[in-house]
């Protein structure tokens, strides 16, 4: 009897599928988060370390002791705060311009009907197809005969018209996704264009334009081709020249030298840390449709 009433509850029990896609999904993300954070992991560390700590020791242990003269020693001799300074002058004035300008466009392309805008929207994304390092002769004969060379405004404005394609390419996916319903009832009240894009399409834009943020401002941070060619004294220098020129000073201090790295990602990562709920929901939205 008791035979009998096993068989049937396990008849009766449905068998448990395992999910081995997600099992896959699982292994392979911790996987990369492991890759992507190693070179991460061993800057840190190395910045805590002593010169001898560093080549007697494993590149992942952990130091004996935190070295935080490192610090203190890269932020005397590295020119960190006249360059942070700088580069947060420039990302703190080109990106909300960039993207305002790059909004605009955008809204006109999707909103406003007229001649040759399919054609503007393709040379558009075209543009963002050129690499910097082609114009890189003639800006810099353009810059000088401006006079901006070692001014921020030689980098802003390069950096504003490099920038502009991609953005309105992304933006004008993003506002055509709002329904145009939208449209007639802002005129119905009485409303213009002007009205309509400060009130209505970029309120609703935020994710998008969170996205786009974060990414203008780790690539206007990090940018160097503009930077090496325009800001060429010492006064004027971003971070990315500031790092090139430490680390030739101090070839072999690994330790200040990655505390040096690691302060000059500060801004990055907190400016992520503000926008970062916006963020994968902005990119994924305005590439849906277009």
């Amino acid at each position: 009897m008791s035979r009998r009433t096993n068989k049937a509850d396990a008849v009766a029990r449905p068998r448990r599928n395992v999910d081995y896609i997600r099992i896959g999904l699982w292994i392979a993300l911790a996987i990369s988060m492991l890759v992507w954070a190693m070179p991460l992991i061993f800057v840190v560390l190395t910045s805590l370390k002593s010169e001898n700590q560093i080549f007697s020791t494993s590149s992942f242990s952990l130091p004996s002791s935190a070295e935080w003269a490192n610090y203190a020693k890269a932020l005397q001799t590295g020119n960190l705060l006249t360059a942070g300074g700088n580069s947060l002058l420039i990302a703190i004035i080109k990106v909300p311009v960039g993207l305002f300008i790059s909004a605009a466009a955008a809204f006109a392309l999707s909103r406003i009907k007229f001649k040759f805008s399919r054609g503007l929207l393709a040379a558009f994304a075209l543009g963002s197809m050129v690499p910097i390092q082609v114009a890189l002769g003639p800006l810099f004969r353009t810059i000088l005969d401006l006079g901006l060379l070692n001014n921020p405004l030689g980098v802003i404005l390069p950096y504003i018209g490099f920038g502009l394609p991609y953005q309105v390419f992304i933006l004008y996916g993003f506002f055509t996704a709002v329904p145009k319903e939208i449209d007639e009832s802002v005129r119905v009240d009485g409303g213009g264009n002007l009205r309509l894009f400060l009130q209505i399409i970029l309120p609703l834009s935020k994710p998008a334009l969170a996205a786009l943020f974060i990414l203008d401002f780790v690539s206007t941070w990090n940018e160097y081709a503009i930077a090496l060619v325009v800001l060429q004294n010492k006064a004027s220098q971003t971070i990315p020249l500031a790092i090139q020129s430490f680390q030739s000073q101090f070839t072999s201090s690994y330790g200040p030298l990655n505390a040096f790295t690691i302060m000059s990602i500060l801004p990055v990562v907190i400016i992520y840390l503000l926008f970062q709920r916006y963020f994968v929901q902005g990119m994924f939205t305005g590439a849906v449709k277009g």
